[in-house]
């Protein structure tokens, strides 16, 4: 599956982005605790540089505790990058992100900090800031595309936040990636197939946590393939079509529901090594790819002026004829 989706308000929100952040201090990126590395925009890395960064792993509540400390551990290594988890169960944590912007720029002591707060649609942002806040500033919902302005909101002790709409890249080039943005449901439904997603749930869980899939679906055992998968979740809850056929969309959108609401347990779709891995087959991918469009232009071009040639020979020849006649 490839993911493209990018409405309008997406790219304008880019180009607001790269014109304040000159004026911002430190950027507060929010990802998704189950899937760090596929929810941070790398759009966003690229806009801000070597500016120091607050990376929030939010809803740390349905990941894999281990694998958030694992994740936390890697952020760190970098100089300019702090990283934190939280959950809005517990709102103190939430609160203390404002301790930790300020500890992050000594320089502006006794100044206003201007913190710049990003993230891809759907990932906690708005509800984050809020609590910050400590009132209702920012539009919050289910749904990726709520926020579509940006808005400044003072959060006390000299802190502004800006808020900015979640934004996706444009085309996303890693396959694994796009079906993560669409399971955790940070692309819009109308945008994925629930088939297709529910096959690469089916998979991945299947093989990384068969024990919560065998729990939560009541399974004897796991079927060997993703298909069986999601033939037997859909007997389980009753998806049942003509000829006792399983509904597979019905049965897709069932796990990938409770996926997204912690029915499963916490689990966490990706770890630092996964990102290394990825990360290298994608720019291979998107190095062969480029190649090869390279290699179809310069055929093109071959082709085109070849034509160009032996219509101008045509035509060189039309004339010699005439130029005989005469």
């Amino acid at each position: 599956m490839s993911i493209q989706w990018f409405p309008g308000h997406m790219h304008k929100a880019r180009l607001e982005m790269q014109s304040a952040l000159p004026k911002v201090d430190v950027v507060i990126e929010i990802i998704d605790a189950r899937i760090p590395y596929s929810s941070a925009n790398p759009l966003l890395s690229d806009l801000r540089g070597d500016k120091a960064c607050l990376k929030v792993l939010a809803k740390s509540d349905l990941a894999d505790p281990r694998m958030t400390e694992e994740w936390l551990e890697f952020f760190e290594r970098s100089e300019s990058t702090r990283a934190r988890a939280v959950t809005t169960e517990d709102v103190p944590t939430i609160r203390r992100l404002k301790s930790a912007v300020i500890g992050m720029c000594p320089q502006r002591q006794g100044r206003l900090i201007n913190a710049m707060v990003m993230g891809i649609p759907n990932v906690g942002k708005s509800t984050i800031i809020n609590f910050l806040a400590g009132r209702k500033v920012a539009k919050t919902g289910n749904t990726p595309a709520v926020t579509q302005h940006q808005q400044k909101v003072d959060i006390g002790d000299g802190v502004i936040l800006w808020d900015t709409p979640g934004m996706l890249w444009p085309k996303v080039h890693n396959p694994n990636s796009g079906y993560r943005l669409a399971l955790i449901g940070s692309i819009k439904d109308t945008a994925m197939d629930y088939s297709d997603v529910g096959f690469f749930a089916a998979r991945h869980l299947s093989q990384h946590y068969p024990d919560r899939l065998a729990e939560r679906f009541d399974l004897d055992e796991i079927a060997e393939n993703e298909l069986g998968v999601i033939e037997d979740i859909g007997r389980r809850r009753g998806c049942l079509g003509r000829n006792n056929r399983v509904d597979l969309e019905r049965a897709s959108r069932i796990l990938i529901q409770e996926y997204r609401s912690g029915g499963l347990g916490r689990l966490t779709l990706e770890t630092p090594a996964t990102m290394q891995r990825e990360r290298l087959q994608t720019e291979k991918a998107v190095a062969e790819a480029a190649e090869a469009a390279r290699l179809k232009d310069e055929k093109r071009k071959k082709r085109f002026k070849a034509k160009q040639r032996a219509q101008r020979k045509s035509r060189e020849m039309d004339a010699s004829r005439r130029d005989r006649r005469r």
